[in-house]
Parts: C-alpha cells; structure tokens; sequence
C-alpha cells in the first residue's frame, strides 16, 4: 500500500507515510505539539522512517511561514549522504576485503571524542576550506556571535565522526561498485546549532504571545528579527560545510580504492543531498521555509539516497514530486529503538550474524548501530511508493563507522 494517513488530535493536519511501519506514541505526540504552532503552512509531512527525536521529530517535514525553529533542524545541520558509481565490478574486488576497510579508516579519520581528535589536517584540506570561501563566512558569523565557535574547522573538515556516520563500499543490482557516504557539519555545525538553540530558548522567555508553545525546544526566530536573520546565515554556512565535508572525504576514499584496486572510472552518476536541514522552497502557493529533520527533498526527477543498517540494502532513488510530502522521502529505515535499548537487546554474536559477509566493525562498540535496532527497511520503501522511484538497490560489503 501507498499514500499517506493522518494522525488525528493536531491542530495543523499531520500527513504520514506509515502504512505498515510502526510509529511510537511519543513520536505522534511530538508531531502534534509541532503542529500546534501557528505558523505552521498547510501541514506536516511524516516519513515512514519516523522516530521520536531531540528537539523535533525525525523523520518529519516542517513547513513554517516567517519563522524557523533551530531545534527542528537540530545539531547535526547538513547531515546527509553522498554516493558515486565506480567502473568497477564485484569481480575488481580481492576475497578479503579487510585491507580495503583498513585503507579507507587511515585515509579519513573517524570516531568522535579521543579516538576522533584529528590534528594532522593535509594541506590540501586547508586549501579546500579556504579557496571555497567557507573561511570568510565563518569568520563573519563567529565575530558577530563567538559563543558559537568551535575549536577546529579545517582540522574536521574530510572526517567521518561517530554514530550512524559511515562509508561503505557497495554493489549494485548488476555488480557495479558504488561508494557511498553519510556524515555532516561535524563539531563546527554542532557549535551553531547549539547556540542558536539556546539563544531562541532565551528569546521565547521574552515573547509575548498569545498562544502556548508546548516545549522550550519549539522556541523560534521569527522574519524580521537580527537573530533571524544570523541563524540563516549560520545554518546556510554549516549545510554547505556539510556538503564540503562529504567531497572531500569522498575524494579520500577513493584515493583507498585506487592504491588498492585496479584501474577504475567515476560515472556522473553521483548523488550528494542534505537529510537535516532548512531551506526556502515555494509549496501550496507561498515561499516558505522547509524544515527536513531525517527527510531528503525528492522533486520531480531529483535523486536522493536511503540507505538501510549496516547489515541491509540501500537505495539510490529518483522523487516523484509529490506535493503533499512537500516532494520529500525518507533518509533512511529510523531506528526502531533507542541505542540504549539496543545494547540491552543484542548480543556481539548477534550482530555477527545480522551482518555476515560485511566486511565491518563486529564489537560491542556499535552494537547500538546493528541491523536489528532499525525498522525494516523494505516496509519503509513500500510506505512510500508514492513519492519515489527506485533507480538502484545496493548492498554493502565494506563498512566503516566511527
């Protein structure tokens, strides 16, 4: 089945994708608080993917007219996927594919906190961060707000970082080798966030309003206002650090692949999309601002990427331009549960067996990212049929994760 259902008791209509995927009831009622607010346009647009989230729902498409909520696009501003397909086929790949894994992690560095301290920045990464101009306009925003620095931005542009962040090596339907990436901002992008989400917490204390706003973390900007305006800039600022990021760790994961397997070719078939993110965008008759948290733009013939868990298939996609998703999809299964919950479910031999034949990590540190902890992600594609096509199925064989 396709097409979309409402969740009943909002104030502003809530359409979802959820035909066959089950949704909690915590994430139902964080919609519902969204959808509260008055200036929501038209509706919300839920994903099959959907899952209760750190200041608003992923999974969700939140529409807003002469204001943004910084939570909604959250911390990790610009996350998203980067995919490209190689010349090569599955017959170019060795038996054992443990010395591609273990060229891919030397070249991008990876892991947060000890293990993700990168102080050895190539030069060539430098010249990146500069020549792209990513250096003035961050120095324009940190002058007006230094609270929202970070330490280091050239030293994380090219790493991976920890989490669901990964590279895999995959194959396609007719064998080809794929590379495909997801990672974002990095701590630079978690600094802005951090900070425009607390100043808007602050300035909502001051609003007089004549309505309730359910949660500090659906505090807002609003057109017009000096903030508004540096928020804008900021978040426009880490998005396209995001997608400088996932460049030029693409470009160093294909520098493993060359020193380590015969002679190959890019295609142009290459995708590189935003999942946590906000953007103008004209839907159902007014320029609105489009907040996707855990949701890929999918316009008419735009190609998108939802990948599944380390241990399942993924999808290149074409979109459909489906108006009432505000021409959105899933950014990827959605987890099922908590990371917590999953370390308390799983066991190492489990994961072992959820991702035979993956050449990956197999300890306990990512058992909270293993197959089993994520929704089914056929169920998924099947609840949006309607908003995408699928170009390629892929699968991994090589996966690095933080």
């Amino acid at each position: 089945m396709s097409g979309y259902e409402e969740i009943q008791g909002a104030a502003a209509p809530i359409k979802a994708w959820i035909s066959g995927v089950p949704v909690e009831h915590a994430a139902e009622n964080q919609l519902r608080n969204v959808a509260s607010l008055p200036f929501i346009h038209s509706h919300i647009a839920v994903m099959p993917d959907v899952h209760f989230g750190i200041g608003a729902t992923v999974g969700s498409v939140i529409p807003t007219k002469g204001a943004i909520i910084p939570a909604a696009v959250g911390v990790d501003i610009g996350c998203g996927m980067m995919a490209v397909r190689t010349s090569l086929t599955a017959n170019d790949l060795p038996d054992s594919l443990s010395r591609l894994r273990g060229a891919i992690e030397r070249n991008v560095p990876h892991g947060n906190g000890p293990r993700g301290n990168h102080n050895d920045t190539p030069s060539s990464v430098e010249t990146t961060y500069r020549d792209s101009g990513l250096d003035d306009r961050y120095r324009a925003i940190i002058d007006k707000h230094p609270k929202a620095s970070a330490k280091s931005q050239t030293g994380q542009l090219a790493t991976l970082g920890g989490g669901n962040h990964f590279i895999e090596v995959c194959l396609d339907e007719e064998d080809r080798v794929w590379v495909m990436l997801h990672s974002g901002s990095r701590g630079s992008g978690n600094a802005i966030g951090k900070y425009f989400i607390e100043r808007a917490r602050e300035e909502l204390l001051q609003r007089e309003l004549g309505y309730h706003v359910p949660d500090k973390d659906l505090a807002f900007f609003m057109e017009g206002e000096e903030l508004f305006d540096d928020y804008v800039a900021a978040v426009g600022w880490a998005q396209d650090y995001a997608r400088t990021n996932r460049e030029v760790m693409m470009e160093r994961t294909l520098r493993a692949l060359r020193d380590n397997l015969p002679k190959f070719k890019l295609e142009k078939h290459a995708v590189n999309c935003h999942h946590n993110y906000v953007a103008r965008e004209r839907h159902f008759g007014a320029d609105v601002w489009v907040t996707r948290k855990g949701a890929v733009r999918a316009g008419v013939g735009e190609l998108g990427i939802i990948p599944g868990s380390m241990g399942a298939k993924s999808f290149i996609v074409c979109g459909k331009g489906n108006e009432d998703s505000f021409c959105t999809c899933s950014h990827g299964a959605g987890r099922a549960m908590s990371r917590t919950e999953a370390k308390r479910r799983f066991t190492l031999a489990d994961h072992r067996k959820a991702t035979e034949g993956v050449e990956c990590r197999k300890d306990e540190g990512v058992i909270d990212e293993t197959p089993m902890a994520y929704k089914d992600i056929d169920a998924v594609m099947a609840a949006q049929s309607d908003l995408i096509d699928v170009v390629h199925t892929l699968r991994q064989v090589v996966c690095v994760k933080g």
